[in-house]
């Protein structure tokens, strides 16, 4: 596996890519975005390691480069910032995980794991057939062409995004626990401390409930979440 990381601090790049290497993925190293976006053209990497805060491009533009040209290459961002609001500006990106510094090696090999077999499920799966689409209420997925609207309004998801409402939707009715929803997710549980779950959720809410639409997306206290359309 081909591993592209873009850390500026020397200290963390070093120790990244000596760990990464150890645990045998081929690294390439760059120390800003720009140079991150030069080398990605070169190595197209399985997998992008991106700082948030770089010099001369942050991560953040990194990411919407990369997604804007095309690229489902999956891409976690690692922060020193610790707001949700910070974390919820690289999902909207296009991130598809993040982590936040300091972090454990284990758990960052974990996340690199999980993004490996998400995108291997991806290109494995199935493809939709034209046309087929799963509804509910005045909420639209094109499978095929993985497009989300509401109300004739087009709603720009990330894959994560789109992966998870997908799921949500599928099973419409149904209450989905966190551990559920991370396995199929991610492929791997977080565990109960974590909020990346929840910052999805919050995210696909603000996306489908533009201009004070309906909820359809549920929490049911203590279990995990459902798509309905009703209000209960």
């Amino acid at each position: 596996m081909k591993l592209l990381v873009a850390e500026d601090d020397r200290s963390v790049r070093t120790s990244l890519v000596r760990a990464c290497g150890l645990e045998g993925y081929e690294v390439a190293a760059v120390t800003n975005g720009a140079e991150a976006l030069e080398r990605f053209a070169v190595e197209q990497p399985d997998l992008v390691l991106l700082d948030v805060s770089m010099p001369h491009v942050d991560g953040l533009t990194v990411c919407r480069v990369l997604r804007a040209e095309g690229h489902r290459v999956p891409v976690l961002m690692l922060t020193a910032r610790t707001e949700t609001g910070d974390r919820v500006a690289g999902l909207d990106a296009g991130a598809d995980d993040y982590l936040t510094k300091p972090f454990d090696l284990d758990e960052l090999f974990a996340r690199l794991r999980a993004l490996t077999r998400r995108a291997h499920d991806f290109a494995e799966s199935p493809v939709s057939g034209p046309g087929e689409e799963l509804v509910l209420d005045d909420l639209h997925l094109d499978l095929a062409g993985r497009r989300a609207r509401r109300a004739d309004a087009d709603i720009d998801l990330s894959k994560t995004e789109f992966d998870l409402l997908e799921l949500l939707v599928r099973n419409a009715g149904i209450v989905l626990d966190h551990s559920t929803i991370y396995e199929r997710i991610w492929h791997y549980d977080f565990g109960p401390d974590s909020k990346n779950l929840a910052v999805y959720i919050g995210y696909l809410r603000r996306k489908t409930e533009v201009d004070g639409a309906r909820r359809l997306i549920h929490t049911v206290r203590g279990v995990g979440y459902v798509a309905r359309s009703d209000d209960r």
